[in-house]
This record gives C-alpha cells, sequence and structure tokens, in this order.
C-alpha cells in the first residue's frame, strides 16, 4: 500500500465517523470484459471488509442477455473473502452471504416483479391489501436492505438500479473507469462518505 493510501486509511480511521455498513457497485457487462476486472472486484471485496463494512451488493447492468450465464458463472466462482449469492427476484434474502450480486436485472423490472407478486399475494388470499405496506415491497426486492454507499465508476449514472433502496443512500460517483479503480479510490468514496451530512429525506 502505498504512502497515499495509508494516509486515506488513516484519516478514515482517525476521523471518529462510521464507515458505511452497507455498499453497492455498481458496474457493468463491458467493465467486467477489460483484463484483469475480476481481480480488481476480488480487490475491493477484500478493501471493503478490511475496512468493517459488513455487507456489499454488486450490480452488473446488462445490455445482452446472452452475457447473463456467463457472467452468473464467473461471478459466483470470484475470489472474495465472504460468501457470494447471486440474487434473483423474488429469491429469499441469504443471511450467510454478505456479497450479494444482481446481473442485469434493472431496478423498473425489480419494482415490476415486487408489486406482481403482491397482487398474486393479495388475489390468493394470503395478504389483505389494506395492510401492504412499504415492508412487503422491501422484502421482495431483490436487493431487501438499502446501501449506505453506492460507488458507480466511469459515468454519473445508477443505470436504472436500486430505483426504491438508494432513496436516502449516498450517491458516489467517479470518472476513473473500473479497469483503472484502485485502493485509494475506494477510500475516497468512503471518506466522502464520512465527510457528508445524511438527511434521510428530511
Amino acid at each position: 500500500m502505498g504512502l497515499y493510501d495509508r494516509y486515506l486509511a488513516a484519516r478514515i480511521r482517525l476521523s471518529g465517523e462510521d464507515v458505511p455498513e452497507r455498499i453497492a457497485l455498481v458496474t457493468t457487462e463491458r467493465d467486467l470484459l477489460e483484463q484483469g476486472a475480476y481481480d480488481t472486484l476480488s480487490s475491493f471485496l477484500r478493501w471493503a471488509f478490511e475496512l468493517g463494512i459488513e455487507e456489499v451488493m454488486i450490480y452488473v447492468s446488462v445490455l445482452d442477455e446472452a452475457v447473463v450465464p456467463t457472467l452468473r458463472t464467473a461471478l459466483s466462482e470470484l475470489d472474495s473473502p465472504r460468501p457470494i449469492a447471486i440474487r434473483e427476484p423474488g429469491a429469499d434474502a441469504v443471511a450467510d452471504a454478505p456479497v450479494q450480486v444482481s446481473i442485469g436485472l434493472g431496478g423498473r423490472r425489480e419494482f415490476a416483479t415486487a408489486v406482481r407478486q403482491i397482487a398474486e399475494d393479495a388475489a390468493e388470499g394470503r395478504l389483505d391489501p389494506e395492510d401492504v405496506d412499504e415492508r412487503d415491497i422491501e422484502r421482495r426486492l431483490v436487493f431487501p436492505s438499502p446501501p449506505d454507499l453506492v460507488i458507480k465508476t466511469g459515468a454519473e449514472r445508477l443505470s436504472d438500479f436500486l430505483i426504491w433502496q438508494s432513496v436516502y443512500s449516498e450517491l458516489y460517483f467517479t470518472d476513473v473507469n473500473w479497469r483503472d479503480f484502485r485502493r485509494r479510490d475506494f477510500l475516497r468514496a468512503v471518506r466522502d462518505f464520512q465527510e457528508r451530512k445524511r438527511r434521510f429525506g428530511r
């Protein structure tokens, strides 16, 4: 670790501010085609857990649906310090998988799937429409827990990701492309998070 990286890590530790409990990374299928992309992703996970972050969510934005099986295999075999779960719509939360991955499922489609499941449960008498609240929606989402920090590399857009869950998240955009993303870029994102005053819609 270089001198500047050590300086950033020390500022994070000495700031007295909490690190995010949950972070989300938004990346693309093109990012993962770059040489060394999966090594960078493995390093990203290691940096996160070394810093005390409890859960990492990874969303891979996909334009070509044909690549999804290949991405799913590669990501499930990723060298990770913690267990990985590939999340699908309607799947139960995986308590023992601190790394959760969604491939190519946009936020609008995810939300529509949750609403459809609620409608089906109401039609079959398993759920009273009058009792539906935010929790009924959240537990049917691919990522039921909102991230504290969302990191997006390369462009300032979320690529139709976490429409519901990111409403109170802190968003960090960097023009550094994934192939060039380093530990110092990760530490900058965390330090930026610490310096913000979260308002949670207030």
